[in-house]
């Protein structure tokens, strides 16, 4: 089960190397110690080993920034998320590809509108036909200052919780990043690099098939064993 755990966490990160702002997922197994006490002595000591399937974290580096040339794809080179509005409540992200809605809400492909600093919906006038967001996140047009760019990150980032494939719960406060950095006209890449990634599955695919032969071999040993066994019994 856990070697199927890990397949399955590889073949989500393969399924997403082509999604802006997406951090591969890795799979943390332990070791459970089942001590045997008041029983005959199994082989190798008292203590018994299973593989436990502790938790599934996020991986953190950042993805490469690509250049797009659209004006409102944002890319995060450092640290932090894009704060959205979602019917859920607000979310956290680093997909930076963002378009204007029709009544000028800049949003992502969901819909779900971008916030500014004070957590309020961004928009784009119609008359703002030249908009430019600088790396500090202030975001202006040929009329002036239109507002800033809501970069934050999680108080306690242990608290994440994945919401899809780009979106993120933040199960608590956050705060504001003083220097975000962003780039306009970039988005960032998936970190899931596909070399890795697939060399990654090989490996679990042939862990799992070592496994699974593993069972098939202790489940027909059973059998001989029950089949050796009842004629005998049945004889007494």
């Amino acid at each position: 089960m856990a070697q199927q755990r890990a397949m399955e966490v590889t073949a989500t990160n393969i399924a997403n190397m082509n999604t802006p702002g997406y951090r591969a997922l890795r799979t943390q197994f332990a070791d459970w110690l089942s001590r045997q006490n008041n029983a005959d002595t199994p082989p190798g000591g008292r203590v018994i080993a299973y593989t436990q399937d502790r938790a599934t974290w996020r991986d953190s580096k950042s993805g490469t920034l690509r250049q797009t040339g659209n004006p409102f794809d944002l890319g995060l080179p450092g640290e932090g998320f894009f704060a959205l509005e979602t019917p859920a409540g607000t979310r956290l992200t680093r997909n930076g590809r963002f378009a204007p809605l029709t009544d000028g809400t800049l949003a992502d492909s969901a819909g779900n509108a971008l916030l500014d600093t004070a957590g309020q919906a961004i928009r784009i006038g119609a008359t703002d036909t030249r908009v430019v967001i600088a790396g500090d996140s202030t975001i202006s047009s040929e009329n002036g200052q239109l507002g800033r760019v809501g970069v934050v990150r999680p108080e306690d980032p242990t608290r994440l919780t994945a919401q899809g494939d780009t979106l993120l719960d933040p199960r608590g406060p956050t705060v504001a990043v003083t220097a975000p950095n962003i780039t306009q006209g970039a988005i960032e890449d998936s970190n899931a690099h596909p070399v890795l990634e697939i060399t990654r599955m090989i490996k679990d695919h042939r862990q799992f098939e070592f496994v699974a032969q593993f069972v098939r071999a202790a489940e027909e040993r059973q059998r001989d064993a029950i089949e050796r066994l009842l004629p005998a019994t049945r004889a007494v």
